[in-house]
């Protein structure tokens, strides 16, 4: 079959996203690997559970720093351990094609080729996907013809804004404000509101359930931690109130960038942009009223996808099953790094 050795992989600080054409599927979990040295303790999810439980002796991490790849090694183990758990394995000849940040340097577009030709898969044809691109074509925006598009992706490590104009991306810009600097910084707030310390875990939580940009929320939740004093567990409860004021710096980094970088394009574009309102995705796109929040910060429109951290993902499946949109990839080939 045609799509037998096919497959899209998004690389994530967070998450590694896996589509297979063969299968048609998705397949997901956690981009973190658990270490003690050379010794590879746990891999995916598994890793990601012992954050902030670990011994002193084991590192827990993601092989990725703000979208790029950080460690090649470790990142290799962990997409090889994703194609093993998916049960589908092509280890020579697969076609993979990867979604990556525009404006990378040929070191860096390179780090991917080896990923997929390394020491336990060899022989595959690798392709880069701009991410903006990928994602504008899951959300049905023509990167041709096209007076005017601004995308913004909120993700675990950073934040990128991205316009799309006449077939390229005309400016894009990074931030390394992202879900979890917002993660960190609700802990730093419960620590110093209830001299609690709780791990990133938790803090992930607590953003997922109780983080809100809208109108003053009166909930709380409960959590168990370590006393900064005493440094005996004990059990507090957290205030919607204090989750937000842990997220709102954050929040207000990025609103403040955004304008920045508004200011910069053209009027006729940027006229355009408002009229058809700034795209919204990534994984903290979903805190509550968050759009809105932004709206009201920068006076611009914005649409929030339903697919949150899975634009990019489904941009390569689009681009694996349609012959016309292949003309998107562009191949790495194998030289020395």
């Amino acid at each position: 079959m045609i799509f037998d050795r096919v497959y899209g992989v998004d690389l994530g600080s967070g998450s590694v996203r896996i589509y297979s054409g063969a299968s048609g599927t998705f397949y997901q979990e956690k981009n973190m690997i658990a270490s003690r040295g050379r010794e590879i303790i746990a891999v995916g999810d598994a890793a990601y559970s012992m954050a902030g439980r670990q011994p002193a002796s084991i590192s827990v991490r993601s092989p990725m720093s703000s979208g790029m790849i950080a460690e090649l090694e470790l990142q290799e183990i962990v997409l090889y351990t994703m194609f093993e758990r998916m049960g589908q394995l092509r280890r020579i000849g697969s076609v993979v094609y990867f979604s990556a940040p525009p404006d990378m340097s040929s070191i860096e577009k390179r780090a991917y080729y080896y990923v997929a030709n390394g020491h336990w898969m060899r022989q595959n044809r690798v392709y880069i996907v701009e991410s903006p691109i990928a994602e504008a074509l899951a959300l049905e925006i023509s990167p041709e013809n096209n007076p005017g598009a601004m995308i913004v992706n909120i993700g675990a490590e950073s934040s990128s804004f991205s316009i799309i104009a006449d077939g390229r991306i005309i400016i894009s810009r990074k931030l390394s404000v992202g879900g979890r600097q917002m993660t960190d910084s609700i802990c730093q707030e419960v620590r110093r509101s209830h001299h609690l310390q709780i791990g990133p875990v938790t803090g992930r939580m607590l953003k997922k359930e109780l983080g809100s940009l809208g109108e003053e929320v009166i909930s709380t939740r409960k959590v168990i931690g370590i006393d900064s004093v005493s440094g005996l567990p004990r059990e507090e409860s957290v205030s919607a109130d204090t989750v937000r004021k842990g997220i709102i710096n954050s929040v207000n980094v990025l609103a403040s960038e955004m304008k920045t970088f508004l200011e910069r394009i053209p009027p006729q574009i940027a006229w355009h942009i408002n009229k058809e309102g700034i795209f919204l995705i990534g994984g903290s796109a979903r805190l509550t009223d968050l759009h809105r929040y932004l709206a009201n910060e920068t006076g611009y429109s914005f649409n929030l996808s339903d697919m949150y951290e899975n634009a990019a993902i489904k941009g390569l499946e689009k681009i694996i099953k349609e012959k016309e949109l292949k003309k998107w990839a562009s191949p790495i080939i194998e030289r020395k790094l």
